[in-house]
């Protein structure tokens, strides 16, 4: 049993005890002051008490442990025939310090997508959470990424430690050292820039921007223009962390696939709502608007608490068919 897995289950305890206590001081003041029956008081409100930290339980010790491979199939028109039926893999938002103490899980999640026989794996964000020491015991699994076409990545918000109590000239490091890691990981990073993939005579261009997003809370420092050039008239498909990008610049140009992530569906699900829909139009799965596509990964890392309820850690396989 890990480290991380010990404390989690110290502090649940920890929890029931305090609240099992609460329950037991409010119960008492009931049955002095209303006459309430303090057992039956007490007994139901136990249970109320432990269903939200079942929940958390679960989502701690099981649920964020629980990969799912979703594969989806996309079908357009202009797809060169020499990608017909081609594989991508993407992963999203590995937010490193939810790995650290749990590299067998980030190992068993890379054989899972090395299964799969991927033509290109890409990264769609969020590699840390806070700074890029978080990845000091964590290149190993992530070394060992495979697929034809090489791994591909973008920046993500927590990328460039925003987070982070760091001045700007260390986040500035941070960043620097981030990109060095991607490179010693042998993934090609696409800071607003492409990459042409050929199949023959047939060529589908892979863009990444920096983060890009409308809201005033997230950095937005791509150049889908720039990153751009020298596509035109090609099959693209555009990596980007923050769904938000795609309504706000991506629609009504030439890109038939955007790739993002970003949301984590909040690392919530219930009958198939997550809270990440009241902020996030796009926030989970496919969407399509006339003859272009966004998939939006649900991550496999987490943020703010360590722990997946109804929303299991995301690994995508999505095939192009003509």
């Amino acid at each position: 049993m890990g480290t991380e897995t010990t404390i989690t289950i110290m502090m649940i305890l920890f929890c029931c005890l305090i609240m099992a206590a609460l329950d037991a001081a409010v119960c008492g003041l009931l049955n002095l002051f209303a006459g309430v029956q303090f057992k039956k008081a007490f007994l139901w409100g136990l249970i109320s008490l432990a269903v939200p930290i079942l929940f958390i339980a679960y989502g701690s010790l099981i649920g964020r442990n629980l990969f799912e491979v979703k594969k989806v199939d996309i079908t357009f028109e202009n797809l060169p025939a020499g990608f017909d039926g081609y594989r991508i893999v993407q992963i999203s938002d590995i937010h490193a310090s939810s790995f650290v103490e749990r590299e067998d899980q980030l190992a068993k999640a890379v054989g899972m997508i090395n299964s799969l026989e991927p033509d290109l794996i890409v990264f769609t964000g969020d590699l840390i959470t806070l700074s890029p020491d978080e990845l000091n015991t964590l290149t190993g699994p992530l070394s060992e990424l495979k697929a034809k076409d090489g791994v591909m990545s973008v920046l993500g918000n927590h990328d460039y430690s925003m987070y982070s109590n760091a001045s700007p000239q260390q986040k500035e490091e941070h960043l620097k050292a981030l990109i060095a890691k991607e490179k010693e990981l042998g993934w090609d990073l696409l800071l607003n820039e492409n990459r042409i993939i050929r199949r023959g005579c047939d060529s589908i261009a892979v863009i990444g921007v920096e983060n890009t997003s409308p809201s005033r809370h997230f950095p937005s420092k791509g150049n889908l223009a720039k990153a751009s050039e020298g596509t035109d008239g090609t099959f693209r498909i555009l990596l980007s962390h923050d769904p938000m990008h795609w309504d706000a610049e991506v629609v009504g140009k030439d890109y038939p696939l955007t790739l993002s992530g970003h949301t984590h569906a909040m690392q919530f699900s219930i009958f198939g709502w997550n809270p990440s829909s009241i902020i996030y139009q796009q926030n989970r799965g496919l969407y399509t608007k006339g003859k272009q596509h966004l998939y939006v990964n649900i991550g496999l890392g987490e943020t703010l608490f360590p722990a997946r309820i109804g929303a299991r850690p995301e690994i995508t396989l999505i095939t192009l068919n003509k």
